[in-house]
């Protein structure tokens, strides 16, 4: 019998376990995809062949993903949300900055979410991700200010957190999915396994959508594999839409030349500086890469 509304929640030991109508089935995926290169991930949607006695339930497709990430290895990500603290540890727009274009390059919707804000304001941030047309959601532990909005975002979608030791992300979690018993200060088993430990990835059912049990994208990852090519970085900061084409320059990389329209948003206070400064270092890193340095 095949069933073709499946989706991959989790892979191990060679066996991917796929929901179909709130059903689990441990699968194999058929030798097909081996010899066509292609390897099943976590969050692809698929078909499966269950048998009507005995032996395995086997993948016999793969649907077309939307996106695929490498590390972690995952497929069709809506929303990645990516949290900051305000205060301890302070914001670091940088690392928010890259997370956000490595969202955007794969067509995932980045969401930020700052944390803490009962103990600092957070106004300035937000300022400067509204001009980025980012949504932007400010949040509190202590007041629960902003959860209603987390779980409105997260609806119907499947979802990734991210964000550093110590921002608040093991807390935010246990207050959305409190039944998953998230222990705060440290990642949980359920939620992502420690630092040198595997890096399987597993669906959680939440709020009518999925959320990734993965301990988030570092910036190692990024760097590593998730690449932006230099002519696609401008295309990541989506307030730079309205500019880039009233350059002096069609060639313009927006960086310091003269007759820059992005650079006089900038001048003008429209673009934040600190973005198009992240712009800057993220293009410098990447545009002295080769393509074979480019393979992902």
């Amino acid at each position: 019998m095949i069933l073709d509304s499946g989706i991959i929640v989790k892979i191990t030991g060679g066996f991917y376990y796929v929901e179909v109508d709130n059903q689990i089935y441990e699968c194999k995926a058929r030798g097909v995809f081996r010899k066509r290169g292609c390897t099943p991930l976590v969050g692809d949607y698929v078909s499966i062949d269950v048998p009507d006695g005995d032996g395995y339930c086997s993948i016999v497709s793969v649907k077309e993903r939307k996106n695929s990430l490498v590390r972690p290895a995952l497929a069709n990500l809506d929303v990645l949300v990516i949290v900051s603290s305000v205060v301890e540890p302070t914001v670091n727009t940088y690392i928010i900055d890259k997370m956000i274009c490595a969202a955007i390059d794969k067509g995932i919707e980045p969401v930020v979410v700052f944390s803490k804000t009962d103990l600092h304001d957070c106004s300035e941030y937000i300022d400067i991700y509204n001009k980025a047309g980012i949504k932007t959601i400010e949040y509190s532990s202590v007041t629960l200010k902003g959860l209603d909005e987390i779980k409105e975002v997260l609806n119907n979608k499947l979802s990734a957190f991210s964000g550093n030791s110590g921002v608040g992300k093991s807390t935010l979690l246990n207050a959305l999915f409190p039944h998953l018993e998230l222990k705060t200060g440290e990642i949980s088993d359920k939620l992502g396994r420690g630092r040198h430990t595997t890096r399987t990835v597993e669906l959680f059912k939440c709020h009518g959508g999925y959320i990734a049990d993965t301990p988030g994208f570092s910036t190692v990852d990024l760097d590593r594999y998730e690449i932006i090519r230099k002519e696609n970085l401008q295309f990541c900061f989506p307030e730079f839409s309205d500019y880039i084409n009233d350059c002096k320059f069609t060639s313009c990389a927006h960086l310091c030349e003269k007759g820059c329209a992005v650079i006089a948003a900038v001048d003008e206070g429209i673009i934040p500086k600190s973005r198009h400064d992240n712009y800057v270092r993220m293009y410098n890193e990447v545009k002295d890469l080769k393509d074979w340095q480019m393979q992902k």
